[in-house]
């Protein structure tokens, strides 16, 4: 997860230098990044329902190859339809089939009773992934940015197919039947520890077509795409540039985004909070933390305070990890069950579509009034909005649905 999705926020670190070699509008430049992220959002229930039938390690290998394909050929990009092509569609095709939309289905399936940590566990390297505009932006500084596209993909051949090849299971039944006795996999209780993987929720254990009228659905998918996607990833796709435009200069700037990855990898390793004090009050904190620290971004106007960077780093990515532990767990104590794969994919596509807006719109902000004010403005809106939804959603009555 940590090298899937680093690839994609790699673009905070190539943004500027794409920037500056071509001169075209940053709305326009961004939009690449917008692109990337609806096409995410379209084909996440696509593979949300595969999962279900397919088998989960042969989809991760694919979307691995395709990745590591498309960000190699951005070093021939020379037009910006290019950058469209290779990192807005193939890119995205290749982290669909091998992030969050297959690999969240099968954690799920997994883990039963302590559901909320072991999201939070494997967000945590989705999480972290932040930080590789830290490792991109070295990259670029010793091999220039070209042969930087080159080298990220060298290392998600390296690392993850070996990863994916030598310890990857799909699904419990792929275990021992000891491990599953002894209590190796977190099953729920159960006479038959097999029937324990496949144990629904009343909503879960609904026809598909009920559960996509389900208004609680909508506002999880909802709450998603007003929070990751168009909130937070505005600030991850712009964040770089907002920095160098204070007078920071790209090294420093690529530190303090690539640091929010690693505070949220550890929001996101505290994803057992979900579980203990309830996923609402946890995405509650969440909104309002992400809003004071977009309001310390609204109070810099120049270099001569590096430690509200320091502060701001913290406090927005700490909650950026937490949240997903709590909106996605809470999805699944809803409605996990048969079709969770499709509808955990119909959750990720809230998401795709809010990043499909969020990057765009704020460079085309900044485009028309030289500042991203007004953008996150509008970010803090965002977050106000998808807590109230997600506490209308009500997680918390799940065990009273059951």
């Amino acid at each position: 997860m940590l090298v899937i999705y680093g690839i994609r926020h790699s673009f905070a670190a190539f943004f500027s230098y794409i920037l500056d070699d071509y001169g075209w509008t940053r709305g326009s430049t961004a939009l690449m990044f917008s692109i990337n992220v609806a096409l995410y959002g379209i084909l996440a229930p696509v593979a949300g329902s595969l999962v279900d039938r397919w088998k989960p390690k042969l989809m991760i290998s694919l979307g691995m190859l395709i990745i590591a394909i498309s960000i190699a050929s951005c070093a021939l990009a020379g037009e910006l339809w290019q950058f469209y092509v290779l990192f807005g569609i193939l890119l995205s095709l290749g982290t669909v089939f091998s992030g969050g939309p297959v690999m969240i289905p099968v954690v799920s399936k997994w883990f039963a009773r302590r559901r909320g940590a072991a999201v939070g566990i494997v967000s945590a390297g989705g999480a972290l992934s932040f930080s590789v505009v830290i490792y991109a932006e070295y990259l670029i500084s010793v091999f220039h940015w070209r042969l930087a596209f080159v080298m990220l993909a060298g290392t998600a051949i390296v690392i993850c197919l070996p990863l994916l090849i030598s310890f990857f299971r799909g699904s419990p039944e792929q275990q021992s039947k000891s491990s599953i006795e002894t209590g190796d996999i977190s099953a729920p209780a159960s006479k038959n520890p097999q029937e324990s993987f496949t144990a629904g929720t009343e909503y879960g254990d609904l026809p598909l077509g009920k559960i996509l009228k389900n208004h609680r659905l909508w506002l999880i998918a909802l709450a998603y795409m007003l929070y990751m996607g168009i909130a937070n990833y505005m600030v991850v796709a712009h964040q770089v540039v907002f920095f160098i435009d204070l007078g920071y200069d790209s090294l420093f700037a690529a530190f303090i985004a690539g640091a929010a990855g690693i505070f949220a990898a550890l929001g996101a390793l505290s994803g057992f909070l979900s579980d203990r004090i309830g996923k609402e009050k946890v995405f509650t904190g969440c909104c309002v933390l992400s809003t004071i620290s977009l309001l310390l971004l609204l109070s810099l106007k120049d270099a001569s305070n590096p430690w509200v960077l320091y502060i701001f780093v913290l406090i927005f990515g700490f909650p950026m990890g937490l949240f997903a532990p709590a909106l996605i767990a809470g999805a699944a104590d809803l409605f996990y069950g048969k079709h969770f794969g499709t509808v955990n994919g119909i959750v990720f596509m809230g998401f795709g579509l809010g990043g499909a807006i969020g990057p765009w719109l704020g460079g085309f902000i900044f485009d028309i009034t030289g500042s991203y004010s007004s953008a996150f403005i509008l970010c803090v809106a965002a977050y106000a909005i998808a807590c109230t939804g997600f506490w209308v959603a009500a997680p918390r009555r799940a065990s009273k649905a059951k």
